[in-house]
């Protein structure tokens, strides 16, 4: 299988703009951000998505994450801070074959939307989505 784009960009063999590096993960600037400093966290190992990546390796992304966000609020004057990992396609994840953190700033008025909302549960189907994930939550 073909190095995913991460991959490459941590190879060196495409241009990037990192903004933090260390021997696990490399923070870079998002080449389409949906803001200005909108910044990437990619784990150096190549992992598709939460389902793959070791559980210590997520947790170090995202103290990566953590440090990150009070660095970018400040650096772009955003007045908040979004931290989002997308999974598969269906959940919006465009770079499908390497797992990345995002690191948004955001501002009152932009244009970058939150999810609705508004798919409100029927009478009695909490219980029976509590019994389902925790059910398969069990078997896993």
């Amino acid at each position: 299988m073909a190095d995913s784009i991460f991959t490459r960009v941590i190879k060196k063999e495409l241009p990037s703009w990192p903004v933090y590096e260390d021997d696990k993960a490399i923070a870079i600037l998002d080449i389409t951000p949906v803001s200005k400093g909108h910044v990437l966290v990619i784990p150096k190992e190549d992992y598709a998505n939460i389902y793959d990546i070791p559980e210590d390796l997520f947790a170090h992304l995202m103290i990566v994450a953590k440090r990150l966000a009070p660095a970018i609020k400040k650096a772009t004057e955003a007045e908040g801070i979004n931290i989002i990992m997308n999974n598969e396609a269906a959940a919006g994840q465009v770079i499908t074959d390497h797992a990345h953190i995002h690191v948004i700033p955001r501002y009152t008025n932009d244009s970058f939307v939150r999810w609705h909302g508004k798919v409100p549960y029927e009478e009695g189907e909490k219980e029976h989505y509590v019994e389902l994930i925790t059910r398969a939550l069990k078997s896993s």
